[in-house]
């Protein structure tokens, strides 16, 4: 999906995804992305600034998001003190948000996409949500097939080690099928397609 503007981005992938969301609402400052990265979404808490700021930099350039401010005050060329730059949100980068968010693909309920996609619910449609949902429950059924043979094969070699860690993954798989069989029933049954308390129930 190409950029409407500035240098072309061929795919919008995951952290620009959250960085487009996070600053839906308001600029922020880097630090205080990463902070909100980290607090709302699990997979960006080990996130250091070496991977942040290059992909602020590339969304810059990509013109979706806009960068104001200026560096610290005395600092000297060279120096490691953070510039005090606020981002924010273009009218290409909303414009990429809102496709984003409209797009109910396979990559949308992939492992590394499916939180991401799955914190900005509130801004998502109904149809859009189910349709995630759904996939991510057909993809869970497919894996709980492989993971239930791969324990019987693990119970035919007597590896009783390799085994229990197959249980303990198809335990994880179940736990996360019978959430989403909740969420999806919510969606279904919400009045009008709104179904707030969706993204607050837990797994």
């Amino acid at each position: 999906m190409p950029a409407t503007g500035g240098v072309p981005v061929a795919k919008t992938d995951v952290l620009t995804l959250a960085i487009l969301g996070i600053l839906r609402d308001q600029p922020l400052h880097g630090y205080q992305i990463r902070k909100r990265l980290g607090a709302e979404l699990g997979p960006f808490r080990a996130l250091s600034y070496g991977s942040l700021y290059p992909c602020l930099r590339r969304m810059v350039e990509a013109g979706l998001i806009a960068a104001t401010g200026e560096e610290p005050a005395g600092a000297a060329p060279g120096s490691t003190r953070r510039a005090r730059i606020a981002y924010s949100l273009t009218e290409a980068g909303s414009g990429r948000l809102a496709a984003e968010l409209a797009n109910a693909g396979a990559s949308s309920w992939d492992d590394g996409a499916f939180d991401v996609r799955f914190s900005l619910f509130a801004h998502t449609d109904s149809e859009t949500r189910l349709r995630i949902l759904e996939g991510r429950r057909s993809r869970l059924s497919e894996r709980l097939e492989e993971v239930s043979e791969g324990l019987k094969r693990m119970h035919e070699r007597h590896d009783a080690y390799t085994a229990e860690l197959q249980r303990h993954g198809l335990e994880q798989v179940e736990r996360e099928v019978e959430w989403l069989d909740r969420l999806i029933e919510n969606e279904r049954s919400a009045p009008g397609g709104d179904n707030p308390g969706a993204a607050s129930a837990g797994h």
